[in-house]
């Protein structure tokens, strides 16, 4: 499919900023929530933001296939696929918090070509096209060029099956909590990998997500000029289980630190 760059960002973006627009417009509204999981949550937002993508982003590339968070069921990423998440955050939206974003990647054969995350409430739009770096509002961003681990933010989340999860999870927290600056949760994966794309964070790390929650910020950092890959140092891909996302300076001196066994 010929893609190009400058039409396809513009119109994607006018559709993204729309849709942030319905979830500005919510935001104060009551909201009518339901549980995908014991702390998996979907609004009517969520829903309604995800359809009004959909038909804006199918009318930009009307041959593209979707991967949506909400109507997923399955599949892989064949050809060229828009991949959407409507609403990251969707906790941090129940809850009033403003690190809630829409996150929208364009895959086409083998990589993502695409990526905007969009932070409505924080009126931020963070942008990539492959090969041709990364943005901020319009403005060029890299990572943060931070060498040492005691100098580094780094940015974590969750999995829904914490339960299982905890004692893994908690280990990993103690061995990076006490050896960088600090680390921080802001409920968004999207949201995260954008920060460490512009230098707020020098790392994010997280296990279970989906591809909608990384696509766009995995092309953002990339772009930034940063490092991604799986736990085990492997390659990153969108159904990938897990995510190392970092400045590329400290990755590897992060990635023994985390799968370091416990004393």
């Amino acid at each position: 499919m010929d893609l190009s760059p400058a039409r396809i960002l513009k119109q994607a973006n006018v559709a993204v900023h729309e849709a942030g627009e319905t979830i500005l417009a919510n935001w104060a509204e009551a909201k009518s929530i339901r549980h995908k999981g014991r702390v998996d949550l979907v609004t009517e937002t969520d829903v309604a933001v995800e359809k009004e993508l959909t038909a804006k982003l199918g009318r930009v590339l009307p041959n593209a296939g979707f991967l949506a968070e909400e109507t997923a069921s399955g599949g892989d990423l064949q050809g060229t696929t828009w991949i959407v998440d409507p609403l990251d955050g969707t906790t941090n939206f129940a809850h009033g918090l403003p690190f809630v974003a829409i996150s929208v990647a364009l895959w086409n054969e083998d990589d993502v070509v695409l990526g905007l995350i969009h932070l409505p409430r924080l009126e931020e739009t963070f942008s990539a096209f492959k090969g041709e770096g990364a943005y901020l509002n319009g403005k060029p961003i890299s990572v943060s060029g931070s060498s040492r681990l005691v100098e580094s933010l780094v940015a974590t989340g969750f999995p829904y099956d914490i339960e299982t999860k905890a004692e893994g999870e908690v280990e990993r927290l103690k061995s990076i909590l006490t050896t960088t600056r600090g680390i921080r949760r802001m409920g968004a994966a999207a949201v995260d990998l954008a920060y460490t794309a512009c230098g707020r964070f020098e790392a994010f790390y997280e296990t279970g997500l989906k591809p909608w929650d990384t696509a766009a910020g995995w092309l953002l950092v990339r772009e930034a000029g940063g490092t991604v890959t799986t736990f085990e140092a492997q390659p990153f891909h969108p159904f990938a289980g897990s995510v190392l996302a970092s400045n590329g300076i400290i990755h590897r001196e992060l990635n023994e630190l985390m799968n370091a066994p416990s004393e």
